[in-house]
């Protein structure tokens, strides 16, 4: 399974130094969430980021920063459950940049159906009462999710499925046991005293008790 994380959304002064450490303890996939931030402000943290990094940085807003300064994917949420599949600025930009990796956001079984086999990577949520934002529950049952995932096509397995929402070392395994692909992780990391252990107990988790 892979292990993906998502940035605070606002300033987090620990985190240069915390990124830091996580790609040397092997982080892959880093989704950076700022929504609030200006593109002058996200193009300006983008750059203090090594240049041999940047393609481990999934963006989810300011897309055309990917490509400008050499990040390795985009990212796009879900707004009335309505996106093109693959939105129409995505498909002009991968004549320039096939290599970019994109993904998005789902919260239903259905919009999760339509994005299978459109994009490399699905955060499917909330799989478990989210950590970062109080009072947000599942509305979907995981047994019906585990179902849909169990019934993917080739070609729908094309897509990661990562879940998202309550993720913690204890909650990986069920992540597994349903079908996930992988697990994304916000809350229990940013919120701790000690994130990168927090990132050593999920990378022992999925190694002890994922298959």
């Amino acid at each position: 399974m892979k292990l993906v994380v998502i940035s605070p959304e606002s300033d987090e002064p620990r985190e240069h130094a915390v990124l830091a450490a996580l790609f040397s303890a092997g982080l892959a996939r880093y989704h950076v969430r700022k929504p609030y931030w200006s593109q002058e402000k996200l193009s300006t943290w983008l750059n203090v980021v090594p240049t041999q990094w940047r393609s481990r940085l999934v963006l989810h807003q300011c897309h055309e920063l990917a490509v400008e300064l050499g990040c390795g994917g985009v990212h796009f949420k879900e707004v009335g459950r309505v996106i093109p599949n693959p939105p129409e600025w995505l498909r002009r930009v991968k004549d320039n940049a096939p290599y970019l990796f994109t993904s998005r956001s789902c919260h239903d079984i259905q919009t999760l159906g339509t994005a299978l086999g459109n994009y490399d990577a699905v955060f499917f949520s909330p799989i478990f009462p989210s950590i970062s934002k109080l009072g947000y529950r599942p509305t979907v049952d995981p047994v019906t999710v585990a179902e849909r995932l169990s019934h993917r096509t080739n070609e729908e397995r094309k897509t990661e499925v990562i879940a998202l929402g309550g993720i913690t070392p204890a909650t990986v395994a069920r992540c597994d046991e349903l079908g996930f692909d992988g697990v994304a992780v916000l809350g229990a990391l940013w919120q701790s005293a000690e994130p990168v252990k927090v990132f050593d107990a999920l990378q022992q988790s999925l190694s002890s008790h994922v298959a």
